[in-house]
């Protein structure tokens, strides 16, 4: 009130020099020597100062007023200005209150503001007094900003959003280079994380939002826009930053990301998935749902405050992505550069929306780049793939004629990719040339499957043709001719299984099976002649046993029981070491070869019991019979020191 005093006397002074110039005027107009033209002049200055007089009046009871709501908004504000608790968290209907109030003296302030003849002393003393009490009030609401967004937002646990069943996502923790040395396993290691599906999260308490949008408005209106944006963005950052700590990402330059081994990078790599599909198929757009509950009045403060808040993020994810793309092409990173590549490209429609307006644009331009870039990588190390089966030698021949460590990698790998057909076709569509064969075999032009002439099947193709010249040169380490046989039967008929029994078939079609099928049946029948030839040719009758000297025939035959005996052992302990993993195939092999071996070996059997008796045939019809049931079981076995049972 002190200050209230000291302008009462500025105000009557106002009013005395005011009734002053009255007297003079009408003093003057008194007078005989003022001319006409003078005594209009004098006129209308009698007029403009009773019109003074009378808004000199008005505004005096307009400052009263005026005066007397400032006094009651003052008391309010400055009784919580004492009380350091949040005004939301003692009573929501006082918070309203509250507001009321604040808004009363935004209102003070244009009042006072708004003479049109210039503010006096005391106007401007009021206007100065309401400015005071606004600033503090703002800066309450900016604690009350805080403190809400900070205390009421919710949680935002993995358990309580929803995953729609999805391809799973798939690991290949082999590096190609180990084929020649360790075995490929023939399942791949799988997660289930699938994409969010469309979930929709209240990051801060709904009952919270109509508080926060009304302090808003309030401090928008007041000219305090400018704190309110820094306050929030702040706050929605550091929120941000802490559900990335639980999604485990960490901070990672592009030079870090390059630096790394690949078992590392590949759960970097699955983190960043997992993290991608909930924070911007979830988080980032309940952000923008809240953005524009509280900010929805203004487009463009709501575009740069989302902006701001989730750029920093937004730039990590595209660096890591960038670093990737700009990695070695290693095969085993192919399956996670489409992961990748489809993540975004699901993601790409919410990009686009959330990032909408021009403060966005650098986001959505440089998330279009992204996948471009993941794309080229991804079609880069396909070609180093195809390029890797081809080149991949061998010094030694693979132990046994088993299923090569090349073969199985390769075929799992393909199969693997059939999980990615549509994101590869769109890949590869640019990349297959008209130089490629087509896909022959198919019947008629009815039986013609757009899938079978698709790109993606057209590589496979090419990638399978590569293995199979790449078998046929290891085949020749074999010195045996029999064993090269085995070898390559095996890993054929591994391929054609593996086609067969998966999604590669739609892309391979029943020609090419047909025609796989008639190669390992081939080299199937062309491992009989070179091993048991010679065997089976101890057998034959060479007319010899009907000479007339009969101890030349006794003493023929009993050489040819001893090295047919001393042959078959050969074979049984050479082919006991071979293996044929696949036991409908073992079998069929142990059966043919027994059609071949045992009715020769009764009939021999018969026609030398006859001559010399039983004492020089070591084995049984039977004994053989149960000794070729152990070929192909990859155990070396000898026969030499058994007896005849």
């Amino acid at each position: 009130m002190g200050d209230c005093k000291s302008i009462i006397p500025t105000y009557e002074g106002e009013q005395h020099m005011i009734a002053a110039a009255q007297h003079i005027v009408k003093a003057l107009g008194a007078s005989r020597s003022v001319t006409d033209d003078m005594r209009r002049i004098l006129a209308d200055l009698e007029t403009h100062l009773s019109t003074m007089t009378i808004l000199s009046e008005s505004d005096g009871e307009k400052c009263s007023e005026l005066e007397e709501r400032l006094k009651c908004a003052e008391k309010k504000v400055m009784s919580w200005e004492s009380n350091q608790s949040i005004i939301w968290d003692s009573d929501p209907g006082e918070a309203a209150e509250y507001l009321q109030v604040v808004d009363e003296i935004r209102s003070l302030t244009e009042d006072v503001g708004s003479s049109s003849l210039g503010l006096n002393g005391k106007q401007k003393e009021l206007l100065h007094r309401a400015n005071v009490v606004l600033q503090m009030a703002m800066v309450r609401l900016e604690e009350e900003l805080i403190h809400i967004l900070v205390h009421k937002k919710q949680s935002f646990e993995l358990e309580n959003i929803s995953f729609r069943s999805c391809r799973e996502d798939i690991v290949y923790e082999e590096s190609f280079v180990s084929v020649q040395d360790e075995l490929v396993e023939e399942t791949s290691q799988r997660d289930s994380s699938g994409n969010v599906s469309e979930y929709s999260i209240d990051l801060v308490h709904p009952d919270v939002i109509p508080y926060l949008k009304s302090i808003a408005d309030v401090m928008f209106a007041s000219n305090y826009g400018q704190e309110f944006c820094q306050a929030f963005i702040t706050t929605r950052k550091d929120a941000l930053d802490e559900y990335l700590v639980i999604l485990e990402m960490e901070k990672l330059s592009i030079q870090d990301v390059l630096k790394l081994e690949w078992s590392s990078l590949n759960s970097e790599i699955r983190k960043w998935i997992r993290a991608m599909k909930i924070i911007i198929g979830a988080y980032l757009i309940g952000e923008k749902r809240l953005c524009n509950q509280i900010l929805g009045v203004s487009v463009s403060v709501n575009s740069l405050c989302f902006t701001e808040i989730s750029k920093a993020l937004m730039l990590r994810f595209l660096n890591f992505g960038i670093a990737v793309a700009l990695g070695p092409h290693q095969p085993e990173k192919l399956f996670r550069l489409l992961d990748m590549y489809e993540v975004l490209a699901d993601l790409l429609i919410d990009i686009d929306t959330l990032f909408s307006e021009e403060a966005g644009s650098f986001v959505r331009t440089e998330f279009h780049e992204l996948l471009r870039s993941l794309g080229d990588s991804a079609r880069a190390t396909f070609m180093e793939f195809e390029n890797a089966v081809a080149s991949n030698a061998s010094t030694n021949p693979f132990p046994g004629g088993g299923i090569h460590h090349l073969t199985r990698y390769v075929m799992n790998y393909i199969k693997t990719l059939t999980d990615y057909a549509d994101t590869l076709n769109l890949l590869l569509e640019d990349q297959d040339g008209k130089d490629l064969d087509p896909i022959v075999g198919l019947e008629n032009e009815q039986d013609i499957s757009s899938v079978i002439f698709c790109p993606m099947a057209r590589r496979l193709r090419s990638v399978t043709s590569i293995l199979e010249f790449n078998l046929d040169c290891k085949s020749k380490l074999y010195k045996d001719g029999s064993l090269q046989q085995i070898f390559l039967m095996n890993n054929l008929h591994y391929m054609v299984q593996k086609v067969k029994d998966s999604e590669l078939v739609v892309f391979f079609g029943d020609e090419w099976i047909r025609k796989c099928i008639g190669k390992f049946q081939h080299h199937a029948t062309s491992y009989v002649r070179p091993t048991w030839s010679s065997v089976l040719s101890l057998l034959m009758d060479d007319g010899k046993s009907g000479s007339s000297s009969g101890s030349v025939s006794k003493t023929n035959l009993k050489e040819r029981c001893r090295r047919f005996s001393v042959a078959f052992e050969e074979v049984y302990k050479s082919q006991t070491g071979w293996l044929i993993p696949d036991p409908q195939l073992r079998e069929d092999l142990r059966i043919s070869t027994s059609q071949k071996l045992i009715p020769a070996y009764r009939t021999f059997c018969g026609r030398v019991s006859n001559q010399i008796g039983d004492k020089y045939i070591k084995y049984t019809a039977d004994d053989l019979g149960n000794y070729l049931l152990d070929l192909f079981d990859g155990s070396p076995r000898s026969l030499r020191n058994f007896r005849r049972r």
